[in-house]
């Protein structure tokens, strides 16, 4: 019996169309818009001005707090200005726009292919290396991974789970990591169990990829205390709670976090970025995102520079179909359209897919029913039928108190909807008032 979460879950068409495209680099583009912010936290502080020269990999916008983290120049050339640009979520943030001149990196950056198993640095030094790194969560939540990795007085970390679940229909950038980058990604792996202590690590994948399952079952013998486990094909299987409960039957309490019943989670894309930090000296400048689509003349998987415009992405994988209707930021279930092509890649960016316009327009809404399908597929145990309604009468401390904080976002509840009610968009809103309203209380 593969393992699974016991609450909700829904199964969306996979559509992992580009999933046997290996891995291929990105032409440089022309010019790149780099974000300072593109992390959970604090924005990162610029440390060059208009003109500087800059080399691929230098430090360009340094964090400006503990929840932050370093920027990294992912080309080389000029700083052409430090202006505000849009982002995918449609508003304009700082950005360093850099014109690109060749392709000149910082010499300290091995960029040998040779694989480098040794770890010699100390588990407080490799902290520091994954922290001046810039290294942040790659499944697309974008904390920053050496919080993650400090662990706060009184708790302790006893298992490390790294997510290759991949359960975001469309997704499969992380498949061809774990296919393509399997050595890499072991190391990266025992690098994060030395800086926690631990010495087990479970690698969860779904069973839908089981050419990923046996290559990194093969390595297991190499790389003592990792283990791959295979997952029964549910989504959300990759959720950072469900994936804990599928693995070690331990829930995290409502408003905890994993570290609070020993566990800690990374991405595949995290580890291997870790890898390449703390054995090549690369900090994170460039990343694989799926660029896919059913209509799309050749889906696929690549390496990209960050901050390199999506459109550029759109046309190496053959150009907007002539019935595109809308692109979408991430997967089909969490993802967000987009209203300008042209915004950049961040180091969340996972994928990009282009959608046919019969499949962008949403369905008429209708009455709801009380059929409690949402609820059914809620898997925090939420009501979302009962949430959308307090969202829509701004009755926020009923919201507070029906733990709408819990709300992972992950749409299931819309997508099972008989009636089309937009749930996810109204328990948006109504999460994030109720979040200005906790953090207030706390200051």
């Amino acid at each position: 019996m593969l393992k699974t979460f016991p609450k909700g879950g829904v199964h969306p068409p996979e559509n992992k169309i580009s999933a046997n495209r290996p891995i291929e680099a990105l032409p440089l583009p022309s010019k790149v818009s780099i974000l300072v912010s593109q992390h959970i936290g604090a924005p990162a502080t610029i440390l060059v001005a208009k003109g500087d020269k800059v080399k691929v990999g230098q430090l360009i916008a340094q964090s400006s707090g503990f929840v932050s983290a370093n920027i990294h120049s992912s080309v080389s050339g000029t700083v052409e200005s430090l202006d505000a640009v849009m982002d995918s979520s449609g508003y304009k943030r700082t950005a360093i726009t850099i014109t690109v001149e060749g392709d000149e990196w910082e010499e300290s950056i091995d960029r040998s292919k040779d694989l480098n198993k040794t770890i010699s640095l100390s588990a407080e030094e490799i902290i520091k290396k994954i922290s001046a790194s810039g290294i942040v969560g790659l499944g697309g939540a974008t904390f920053p991974s050496h919080v993650k990795l400090s662990i706060p007085a009184g708790k302790k970390a006893e298992v490390l789970i790294i997510n290759g679940v991949e359960c975001e229909p469309y997704l499969t950038s992380d498949h061809r990591l774990m296919l393509e980058k399997g050595h890499e990604l072991m190391v990266g792996i025992q690098i994060l169990m030395r800086a926690l202590n631990v010495d087990k690590a479970f690698i969860g994948i779904e069973n839908n990829k089981p050419d990923a399952i046996a290559h990194l079952q093969s390595l297991e013998t190499e790389y003592p205390g990792i283990k791959v486990q295979a997952l029964k094909v549910k989504y959300p299987q990759g959720g950072e709670k469900q994936l804990i409960k599928s693995i070690t039957n331990r829930e995290v309490p409502s408003g905890g976090l994993p570290i609070d019943i020993g566990a800690v989670v990374h991405n595949v894309g995290t580890a291997f970025a870790v890898y390449e930090a703390v054995q090549k000296n690369k900090p994170l400048f460039e990343r694989v995102v799926t660029v896919t689509g059913k209509e799309l003349a050749k889906p696929s998987n690549f390496v990209v520079r960050i901050g390199t415009p999506i459109s550029s992405l759109i046309d190496a994988a053959g150009g907007f179909p002539e019935d595109t209707g809308k692109v979408v930021n991430g997967g089909p279930m969490m993802g967000k359209a987009l209203s300008d092509t042209n915004v950049p890649v961040t180091k969340g960016t996972s994928g990009v897919i282009v959608f046919k316009e019969t499949d962008s327009k949403r369905k008429a809404e209708g009455a709801c029913i009380r059929c409690a399908k949402c609820v059914s597929a809620c898997p925090m145990g939420l009501e979302p039928f009962l949430l959308i309604k307090l969202s829509q009468r701004m009755m926020y401390d009923r919201l507070e108190t029906e733990r709408i904080m819990d709300c992972m976002e992950c749409g299931s509840c819309s997508f099972g909807c008989p009636a089309n009610l937009p749930l996810l968009d109204y328990i948006r809103l109504g999460k994030g008032e109720v979040g200005k309203i906790i953090r207030a209380r706390k200051n």
